[in-house]
């Protein structure tokens, strides 16, 4: 008979899991999550036999395993949260029993079969680390698996865990083919900071305006976009969309917490002096996670200089953080659309107004991006963002029936004169997209993702046109996934949000639809296209009461909301007669 008491070591693979969040299940409903882990509890137990795992302790709705070898450790885990992520697809959200897992290759202390000492440690923080239903590795577990497994990883970077007295490298495990669900929906909860870019990842905060005006805060705002824009250019960085940064702006923030909440390794803050016909710009960059200053500049000079010390910004930004971006990168982030700089200034106060969405805002936009056009006819920009007031006039009830044909005139215009910006191309191929020019959008809009790799506005708008066009959904989802995740804390999430929930309509997930629509008005409520999505998910699932509820709040919002105006065309005719019918039944107005 063995030694109940006798200890001894060995090095394995643990294998920790627990419950996400079993204390609320059990409080909403004990039969059922109780039955829901025992369901659940035997899966897990299947897979981790399966890949000649031992389950050393079990507490409750935690699982300690241990396997000889940690290739095996890792695809159990990725084959059992496949596994019980199918057995949970059936079910609402708040009663899915959802496993995180953690994996680390370490030394153990055994005694009695139970596993015990810090490799067991390290295993239950990585754990804790883990999204739901998600898979966190160690550093040393992924040196053991990645050129071994066919799936990818995530950096999530060095993680100072309780109770370990050295930091942690992490990584989190994605398998080939994930549910589209679990991805996005743990960008868009927002409960978790998003994961750490395997390459030098950067936002850049809303600058300072030192001027004495406060009338010209749109320039700061302007020096910021462009800089943004350019590094945005460097395939080899990855940069955090300006509408994110721009949620930081009035606000005394603390760099570390800005650099958790959007996954960024690096942080550039300034400000901007404009008087007269000079200008000055101050940068510094920061490592977020220690707080320390790598570089600070002060940049001077004559206003008509300005493009020039935009660009010296953003040189002195990339050789601080990435010594091998090549010279041909740098030469290409130069480029600008005008050298008039009054159409320049014009197009800056255009720009302030235009994610307002309000008329006055919007009336102030035309005024100020035609005075632009006017001074500079070849501003391909500035038409392009024209093209891009006359989509979102005529979205929001403020257009003419001229709309759409000066709305495609100016778009195609833009494109013929610059068809190699990037910004040109995501405001103008968007506007044909949405007015029915799917083929010619798509790959316009494909061709900027390519020219910048950290769009997000493109990514966005590349997954609204495909649904538009109702093909390729689920690259469609994966493009809305790709802006969440370079604008974590985007003002147009509801826009992404919504997208994703039409996407799911289309494909007949009206269930997911559904979650996605909530989703969005939750994030946004005057963005009224989630609740058109809400509304036509309730009447595809029978539910007229619900929906007619739901048309109700939209109209709270948007009371002038016609059926027939505003609505994007559609090719798949079928899905846009259901549509339509669908919010006809509900009780809005045909017509206006």
């Amino acid at each position: 008979m063995s030694d109940p008491t006798k200890v001894s070591r060995r090095l394995v693979a643990v294998f920790a899991a627990d419950v996400e969040g079993y204390s609320r299940l059990m409080g909403a409903d004990e039969v059922g999550a109780l039955k829901g882990l025992t369901e659940r509890r035997a899966i897990l137990d299947r897979f981790i036999g399966e890949h000649s795992g031992r389950i050393a302790n079990t507490a409750g709705d935690s699982v300690l395993a241990e396997f000889g070898s940690a290739v095996d450790a890792v695809q159990c885990a990725v084959d059992a949260q496949a596994a019980l992520a199918e057995a949970n697809s059936g079910l609402a959200p708040d009663r899915r029993v959802s496993f995180r897992i953690g994996v680390h290759i370490g030394d153990v202390m055994v005694r009695a079969g139970d596993l015990f000492g810090e490799g067991v440690n390290i295993a239950a923080r990585l754990q804790s680390i883990a999204k739901p239903g998600g898979v966190c590795i160690s550093g040393a577990t992924y040196d053991q698996v990645r050129k071994v497994l066919a799936v990818s990883f995530v950096d999530l970077g060095v993680q100072q865990v309780k109770n370990i007295q050295e930091p942690i490298r992490a990584y989190q495990v994605e398998a080939q083919g994930e549910p589209r669900e679990a991805a996005h929906a743990h960008v868009a909860e927002g409960g978790s900071p998003p994961p750490m870019p395997d390459k030098p990842s950067i936002a850049v905060l809303p600058f300072q305006n030192l001027s004495g005006d406060p009338e010209q805060e749109y320039f700061a705002d302007g020096m910021v976009e462009d800089i943004t824009t350019a590094l945005s250019r460097f395939k080899s960085l990855f940069v955090i969309a300006r509408n994110s940064s721009f949620t930081y702006k009035g606000r005394a923030v603390d760099i570390k917490h800005v650099g958790r909440e959007l996954g960024v390794r690096y942080v550039l803050e300034g400000s901007v002096r404009k008087a007269a016909d000079r200008v000055r710009i101050n940068g510094q960059l920061i490592e977020a996670s220690s707080g320390a200053q790598l570089w600070a500049e002060k940049f001077d000079g004559a206003l008509k200089d300005v493009f020039e010390l935009q660009d010296a910004v953003t040189e002195r930004v990339v050789s601080a953080i990435e010594t091998s971006v090549n010279q041909a990168e740098i030469v290409r982030a130069r480029s600008k659309s005008t050298s008039n700089l009054d159409a320049y200034d014009y197009y800056l106060r255009a720009l302030q107004q235009f994610s307002l969405y309000t008329r006055a805002s919007s009336d102030a936009l035309m005024e100020n991006i035609h005075k632009a056009i006017s001074l500079d006819p070849d501003y391909a920009l500035a038409k392009a963002l024209l093209s891009s007031a006359y989509m979102s006039r005529w979205i929001q009830g403020w257009g003419s029936k001229d709309d759409p044909a000066k709305g495609l005139a100016i778009a195609r215009e833009a494109i013929a004169q610059d068809s190699n910006s990037p910004s040109v191309l995501r405001y103008a191929a968007h506007t044909l997209g949405f007015w029915g020019d799917h083929e010619r959008s798509i790959a316009l809009l494909e061709k900027a993702a390519r020219l910048n790799v950290n769009g997000s506005s493109i990514f966005m708008s590349l997954g609204w046109v495909k649904v538009y066009a109702c093909t390729d959904t689920e690259h469609a989802i994966a493009h809305f996934e790709r802006a969440m995740r370079l604008s974590p804390r985007d003002p147009e999430m509801a826009s992404m949000l919504t997208g994703i929930a039409f996407a799911h309509l289309i494909t007949g997930h009206s269930e997911k639809a559904l979650s996605f629509a909530q989703q969005s008005i939750d994030e946004g409520p005057h963005f009224t296209s989630g609740h058109r999505a809400k509304i036509t998910a309730l009447m595809f699932l029978n539910r007229p009461q619900e929906a007619q509820a739901a048309a109700e709040m939209l109209l709270t919002f948007d009371p002038q909301f016609s059926i027939s105006s505003r609505l994007p065309p559609y090719r798949d005719t079928d899905f846009e007669q259901r549509y339509h019918a669908a919010l006809k039944m509900a009780g809005l107005r045909a017509k206006q």
